[in-house]
């Protein structure tokens, strides 16, 4: 729980650095995603779960659409070429942890299995809104 608090406080910190207007729209429904659904399918373990495929489907669908409109990755980034983008690195790398660690939770309490998929889904986001941050910022 504690992690996914961590993950929502690292995407407010981007949120407020972006300078991207559409990359902070997509940071505050990635913030409501995770008080509403993720918070609560792990408040709430072996209930109904409140993240769905259709989470992971909107998820991707962010990846696709903003990977859409940047060139072709084919080298590595390293991270801080703007504040922005730095803390959607963070956001990143935490998230990967928390996802770790409801993995881990996972081989002992029934989690089901789309709010790892949530949690892994949103990790790529961060990296993609961190590009985007950087290049559609700058063209």
């Amino acid at each position: 729980y504690g992690h996914v608090d961590e993950i929502n406080s690292a995407l407010g910190m981007a949120r407020a650095l972006v300078k991207n207007a559409e990359v902070r729209t997509a940071i505050k429904e990635l913030q409501k995603l995770l008080m509403q659904r993720v918070m609560s399918d792990l408040a709430s373990i072996g209930a109904s779960p409140y993240t769905t495929e259709a989470d992971v489907a909107q998820l991707e669908g962010l990846i696709d659409s903003f990977t859409a409109r940047m060139p072709p990755l084919n080298h590595f980034i390293i991270p801080g070429d703007n504040p922005g983008a730095a803390a959607l690195d963070v956001a990143r790398t935490t998230t990967r942890r928390a996802e770790r660690q409801v993995w881990r939770l996972s081989r002992q309490e029934p989690i089901d299995g789309s709010l790892i998929m949530v949690l892994n889904r949103l990790s790529d986001l961060c990296f993609t809104l961190s590009r985007a941050e950087t290049e559609i910022s700058e063209n």
